[in-house]
């Protein structure tokens, strides 16, 4: 029947089958708001699912409007806490908010403690939010793996804006400026000093810095650190210049700042042409993957045949050099 597919399975394997998915029913009832079959979509892009494909035809038509805006920073700057708010900011314009939040998994268990649930209560009843807690799974970046595709499934179930939550991060998990149209990044007092601040390579990626727990004490040089790094960096002429917003989120207070900065950016990017350039890149690096991951695969059914042994065999006897047998190996990978 058309529309509907089930879980491959290598021979041998005796777990059940899941049940099969009529997609375009799936997507029609999350366009008309069910958050069920919402939750459903997400879920076969996380298990990476043999419907993906058939899911994403399907999508394409409703998606490249939402605004996606991205946070990030550092463990307890108040990632949560804002995204909550801001998740009330767009609301009361009316507009309907998706938020997909990343929280790190453990090395050791798999498991992950998804701590938004707790923290963004405020929005469970509303049914023009979605807020989707999504596990790590290891993948490095900040985001996790299936993230890309888990933004598709919600803009194309009608989200007007999309809010990327990744995990805490460091200096160099900087994944969630290819994903997003515009990059908050969190920082609060007590970050360091201002070569810290320099060096801080997660700093580099930010359309709007956003200094939270602007109460406490230390902030002004929090401040000025991060305007000398401003200061410091190199733009072309008609390059955006990163905002500095304070905001106190706990307490509701300067989120109307970084609205009004996001909406600055976003204007910005649609007058010097450059929210198209954007999320071309973005549709690049997506198609990338996809491509890699299916050459992954194909490569891994060669590794459980003889072709790949024989050719390292012909390797380490020295009758053949890598780069050929890396050649005939790709060639064999064609269809």
């Amino acid at each position: 029947m058309t529309g509907l597919c089930a879980d491959e399975r290598a021979p041998g394997m005796t777990a059940p089958m899941r049940r099969s998915r009529d997609v375009p029913v799936l997507v029609a009832a999350a366009r008309d708001g069910d958050p069920r079959a919402v939750a459903r979509l997400v879920s076969l892009v996380e298990d990476g699912d043999p419907c993906l494909p058939e899911l994403a035809a399907a999508l394409a038509p409703h998606t490249g409007s939402a605004q996606l805006i991205g946070l990030t920073g550092s463990p307890g700057v108040g990632k949560s806490t804002l995204t909550n708010e801001l998740v009330r900011a767009y609301r009361a314009q009316g507009l309907r908010v998706g938020v997909l939040a990343v929280d790190p998994s453990s090395p050791f268990t798999g498991g992950a403690i998804l701590g938004d649930r707790v923290r963004m209560q405020d929005h469970a009843t509303d049914p023009g939010v979605y807020i989707r807690s999504m596990s790590s799974r290891g993948h490095l970046g900040g985001l996790a793996g299936s993230t890309p595709q888990a933004v598709r499934v919600l803009e194309g179930a009608g989200c007007d804006v999309v809010l990327i939550e990744t995990v805490g991060v460091g200096q160099a998990e900087v994944e969630v400026a290819s994903l997003a149209d515009t990059t908050l990044v969190l920082l609060a007092p007590g970050m360091g000093d201002a070569i810290q601040a320099v060096k801080a390579g997660i700093l580099e990626v930010a359309d709007v810095f956003v200094l939270n727990k602007a109460d406490r004490d230390g902030i002004d040089a929090a401040a000025r650190d991060i305007q000398g790094m401003i200061a410091l960096g190199s733009r072309a002429p008609g390059q955006w210049r990163p905002l500095v917003v304070r905001t106190v989120a706990a307490r509701a207070e300067g989120v109307e700042d970084v609205i009004a900065g996001i909406a600055k950016h976003r204007a910005f990017l649609q007058e010097h042409g450059q929210l198209t350039a954007r999320r071309e890149r973005r549709a690049r690096v997506e198609v990338e993957e996809i491509a890699l991951a299916s050459l992954r695969v194909r490569i891994e059914a060669v590794r459980q045949g003889t072709a790949l042994p024989e050719l390292a065999a012909e390797v380490a006897a020295g009758r053949l050099d890598p780069y050929a047998a890396a050649a005939t190996l790709l060639a064999s990978l064609n269809p």
